[in-house]
């Protein structure tokens, strides 16, 4: 099971894991909120690494700017000094991988490239795994509720999430006009780039500005940038437009520096 990021808290229950060497699964260092298989992270950007071995214990940081270490673990991408942490998560044994939830440190580089990432703990560090970024590769927050991936998109009049009536105790359908603040993170460099593990201190807005898709349809973006409270994480404010075909799973999508993200998150849209 792949946690979401900005729903940690929530999380109840954990396993111990025995002993053993870190192992990172091979092309298991994904988007921290999409989850994309085979697709490359971006600098600044929140990555899940999954694999065996890699956690002990549930740890999740409580500092701002963000430990580099969290119950005995780290994480290196290339050369550069340890990587900021948000959570180590242990896995079930026989059914799910043990996470650990990090930023890619904005210095990892420029461009397209291959960078090796490894995990390392009381029991050893685990072998290189190469690691494909690029400028950006966005990825929307979301909860697995009614059957669907819905995105943590916020209706900006009452503070209400944009999924169907009755998912959750605040939840009603967008409609046009209103401004959804989304979350994601991904969309890549920003005007006031803030330390690795830290928030920005100004308002912080990103290079490239992303077009925003509902149902195929784009709305108007009135800020894209760094969520002032959150590291790592991308705030887009975003006015639907007229003319979506309403319905309880219009698709949300983010274009940005030429790539998009995948269809598979939803908003409900009256």
């Amino acid at each position: 099971m792949k946690y979401s990021l900005l729903l940690m808290a929530a999380l109840v229950s954990m396993a111990v894991c025995s002993a053993q060497t870190p192992t990172v699964v091979e092309g298991g260092v994904l988007n921290g909120a999409s989850f994309a298989k085979g697709q490359p992270v971006s600098p600044g950007g929140l990555v899940s690494i999954f694999g065996t071995g890699l956690v002990s214990k549930l740890a999740t940081a409580d500092t701002i700017p963000l430990s580099t270490n969290l119950g005995g673990v780290t994480v290196t991408f290339a050369d550069l000094p340890a990587a900021p942490l948000l959570a180590v998560i242990p896995g079930v044994p026989g059914q799910s991988d043990d996470q650990i939830n990090v930023q890619l440190p904005w210095e990892i580089g420029t461009g397209t490239g291959v960078a090796n990432v490894v995990v390392t703990t009381a029991n050893g560090k685990s072998a290189p795994v190469a690691l494909n970024y690029a400028p950006s590769m966005p990825g929307i927050f979301s909860s697995a509720v009614g059957g669907q991936s819905y995105a943590i998109a916020v209706n900006s009049s009452d503070s209400s999430l944009a999924w169907p009536s009755g998912l959750a105790a605040n939840a009603h359908p967008a409609a046009a006009g209103n401004v959804l603040i989304i979350y994601a993170t991904g969309l890549g460099a920003v005007n006031h780039q803030p330390l690795d593990g830290g928030i920005p201190s100004v308002l912080s807005s990103t290079l490239a500005t992303p077009t925003v898709l509902f149902g195929g349809v784009p709305g108007e973006v009135l800020f894209s940038g760094l969520a002032p409270q959150f590291v790592g994480v991308n705030q887009l404010n975003v006015q639907v437009p007229a003319g979506v075909t309403p319905g309880s799973t219009v698709t949300l999508q983010i274009q940005v520096n030429g790539v998009t993200s995948t269809n598979q998150v939803m908003v409900a849209i009256q």
